[in-house]
């Protein structure tokens, strides 16, 4: 499966979801999505998306979190699997692209790669609802009811690997989230989270 398959259809039906993207998704949802509740992970050290979007989970009990995680970035923070079923937290959607490749430094295997089993790891944590796809038909199927239902999720998606290179900020930047200061992006998502920013329309529909 292409990763711009996994991402469209879960832009086409992510409504008022906060999406954190981290590494290799960054500018390939910034290509779909300029919507204020999406926010780039990618400032801090490796492995740290899917801890960010608990704490927005937590903060935000009613509203939807979909963190996109790659496979490397997971590797490096398998403690927070256990973590996110302790909170609590039943609104985290959390999405493991899985290339078995460190995309943004030049496709450089994982750990395991070819072996490590996100799925089973997810079921081992302790999560209530697990998914993992190789086929873009069974997915697409399947997103409604696992955006829909009661968290926290670990949704698998096997995908091919791809060529984004290493990421920036600054006005030089093709993706608009990355073109302001994490500070500012900070900001604008705590705005658009306590309301102080009326959403526009996202563009949202497949390319």
């Amino acid at each position: 499966m292409k990763r711009d398959d996994v991402l469209r259809a879960l832009a086409g039906r992510r409504g008022q979801a906060v999406v954190v993207t981290t590494m290799g998704t960054v500018r390939p949802w910034a290509r779909l999505s300029d919507h204020p509740l999406d926010f780039a992970s990618a400032d801090s050290a490796m492995g740290h998306a899917a801890d960010f979007a608990l704490g927005v989970a937590l903060a935000q009990p009613p509203r939807k979190v979909v963190c996109l995680n790659g496979d490397g970035s997971m590797l490096m923070s398998l403690g927070t699997l256990v973590t996110i079923v302790a909170s609590g937290a039943t609104n985290l959607v959390l999405f493991v692209l899985q290339n078995d490749t460190y995309e943004l430094t030049g496709n450089q295997a994982i750990p395991g790669a070819g072996r490590v089993d996100f799925p089973a790891m997810a079921r081992a944590a302790g999560f209530p609802r697990v998914h993992a796809f190789e086929d873009a038909a069974a997915y697409e199927a399947a997103l409604p009811s696992i955006l829909e239902g009661a968290g926290p999720v670990c949704v698998t998606v096997r995908v091919e690997p791809g060529a984004e290179g290493p990421l920036g900020r600054g006005p030089g930047e093709s993706a608009a989230c990355l073109r302001p200061s994490l500070a500012e992006s900070a900001r604008r998502l705590r705005r658009a989270l306590i309301g102080q920013e009326q959403s526009p329309s996202s563009r949202l529909s497949a390319r």
